[in-house]
């Protein structure tokens, strides 16, 4: 299941990432690549413990915390600290899977990576490329999203950044182990919950079909939930 999330951040969040990502130092991006990955990733990121990651990383989690977008198609149970890329003069990350598990450097917790997200600072206008494609059973999709949207997908999936041949592309990613691990139940449950929403819009929250809808709901979470 791959969800568009919209406005994560706002226009003046944007515009204060961007000023910090501006005035960071950049390093080579294969710092943070595993063995396969390593051979087809080109590009720029910031240091994990810089200052201007830990802020926008810590503007990231709040946004995401307040998105009822997000927390139905992710369930999160872990978020990765965000990463922060940029992609320029021909750069490009190859067809690669994302590792199983990631281990957070400050911590030493360890995360399994079942969904995968890249949110936006840059607007589509701005660079030429640099689309994030990602295949699927149906194919694969080409994403390039307005600054402040996020793109959240199976860490599963194959995918590839492809070259940006003007400006920049500059990009947070993270990676989330959800409370559902298996990507068709959290389908299912996000179908539901979306389901659930329409049925309050249009007959209430207090009807007979929502109330019903709703213990459907958090009976499947509490049967496929993993803590």
């Amino acid at each position: 299941m791959m969800v568009h999330i919209p406005r994560v951040l706002s226009p003046e969040q944007v515009t204060e990432c961007r000023q910090l990502l501006q005035q960071a130092s950049w390093v080579d991006g294969k710092a943070t690549a595993g063995f396969q990955s390593a051979m087809a990733k080109d590009n720029l990121q910031l240091p994990q413990d810089s200052p201007a990651a830990q802020a926008m990383g810590e503007m990231i989690l709040a946004a995401l915390s307040r998105h009822p977008l997000f927390i139905s198609a992710a369930l999160p149970n872990k978020v990765f600290p965000p990463l922060f890329n940029c992609y320029q003069g021909g750069q490009s990350f190859g067809l690669h899977v994302d590792n199983a598990v990631r281990e957070v450097r400050a911590t030493g917790e360890k995360i399994r990576t079942d969904l995968s997200a890249t949110l936006f600072f840059t607007s589509p206008d701005e660079y030429d490329g640099g689309e994030l494609v990602v295949e699927d059973t149906y194919g694969a999709h080409s994403i390039k999203l307005p600054a402040g949207d996020l793109i959240l997908y199976p860490s599963t999936s194959l995918h590839r950044v492809n070259p940006v041949t003007r400006g920049s592309r500059v990009c947070s990613f993270f990676w989330l182990q959800s409370m559902v691990r298996d990507d068709g139940q959290r389908s299912v449950l996000f179908d539901l919950d979306s389901s659930i929403q329409q049925v309050n819009q249009a007959l209430g929250a207090g009807h007979a079909s929502s109330v019903q809808l709703t213990g459907v709901y958090h009976n499947l979470l509490r049967r496929w939930a993993d803590l």
